[in-house]
């Protein structure tokens, strides 16, 4: 039992264990990025203000709001099926194939009111789990990894869509491959007097809480870590396996289809050709997500931060002549960086238990699953 300052101060530290790498990664990114700047004559005292003013400064804050719910949905999206030991790099394909579902149903349906959003969002969900869960049975059936399906599905989603806005459903007349614009009772309702902020941000904030409190208190939960840690060892232990790779890959590709759907129903309220997949939405979830380092509660917050980098870059090259590009260097760098130490980490662990169990004679795994 630990009592008095002492006891206390430990037990502090342990809380702050789990931040201590996502600390690092990020300070170490941003040293080897000043270290660029200064090679490049980019002077960093201008670059860095410039970077915060552009996602947090008057006028700014709500579009960076507006950024962060389709890089929280996009991160649930590749956060999903990591815990379950799946990789789904095919975001973009999914959320490109949620939006063109919903502009799709929406131009060739009209719906009353609230039916004109919830129906096409759900659509658009779906569409995402479809092309996500397709996966699945390749993985557990023909051994194919589910990092290289997605991704290799992903292409031709996204060029389905890009086919669908520009002839079916384009609008004539213009130069730009959209459809045209939505009706009135498909639009997003705003939250105040923003035009970027809608309920799109509480949506994602339920479903990120929903999916933590399923993580971290059910059952499935548990079955989802102990098969993302060790699919055998979860296999022996009565799980489900091909069936929960399954519900982990649909269930991430219905969070990234159902980003999709928020951003059609959102401004402009119409389907532009690579407007969902250029932001780089995917990308940026998925170093938010590896920057948690595998802490589901931390994922928001690696969120807004990543989105932070993202649309003050846009702000840094527009004030003081920063190339934006710079703040992909830093996520790129912290990807990389976290690698290692995880590469290190797992390095050290094995040199340590080489009998595959700790010091109480406990797997690894099951220890771990527990967590």
């Amino acid at each position: 039992m630990n009592a008095g300052p002492g006891g206390a101060g430990r037990r502090a530290a342990r809380r702050l264990a789990p931040a201590a790498p996502a600390a690092l990664a990020v300070a170490g990114a941003l040293g080897l990025t000043t270290v660029v700047m200064v090679l490049a004559g980019i002077d960093p005292a201008r670059a860095y203000p410039a970077l915060v003013n552009g996602a947090l400064g008057d006028g700014n804050l709500e579009y960076t709001v507006g950024a962060f719910v389709p890089t929280l949905g996009m991160a649930l999206a590749f956060a999903i099926p990591l815990r379950a030991g799946e990789f789904n790099l095919g975001g973009d394909g999914q959320m490109a194939l949620g939006g063109i579902t919903a502009a799709a149903l929406t131009l060739a349906a009209p719906l009353p009111a609230v039916a004109g959003v919830a129906l096409p969002l759900t659509a658009a969900a779906l569409a995402g789990a479809l092309a996500a869960g397709i996966s699945a049975p390749l993985h557990t059936r023909l051994g194919i990894p589910a990092i290289v399906t997605t991704l290799l599905i992903s292409t031709p989603a996204v060029s389905l869509a890009s086919y669908l806005v520009r002839f079916p459903l384009a609008e004539r007349g213009t130069g730009i491959a959209e459809t045209p614009v939505l009706p009135d009772a498909a639009h997003l309702p705003s939250i105040g007097d923003s035009g970027y902020v809608t309920i799109g941000l509480p949506l994602v904030l339920f479903l990120t809480a929903a999916w933590l409190y399923l993580d971290g208190r059910t059952v499935i939960g548990y079955e989802t870590r102990a098969t993302g840690l060790n699919r055998e060892f979860a296999r022996y232990g009565g799980v489900r396996v091909d069936r929960l790779a399954l519900t982990a890959l649909a269930g991430g590709g219905a969070c990234a289809g159902l980003v999709g759907g928020l951003i059609v129903l959102g401004p402009p309220y119409r389907f532009v050709d690579g407007a969902l997949t250029a932001p780089g939405y995917t990308f940026t979830a998925i170093a938010a997500v590896l920057l948690a380092t595998g802490r589901p509660p931390a994922v928001p917050f690696t969120a807004a931060l990543m989105t932070i980098l993202q649309v003050g870059g846009e702000g840094m090259e527009r004030d003081a002549g920063v190339p934006g590009q710079l703040t992909q260097i830093v996520q790129g760098l912290v990807i990389v960086i976290v690698a290692v130490m995880a590469t290190v980490r797992h390095l050290r662990v094995r040199r340590s238990r080489p009998g595959g169990r700790g010091r109480d004679g406990v797997a690894p795994q099951a220890r771990e699953a527990g967590a």
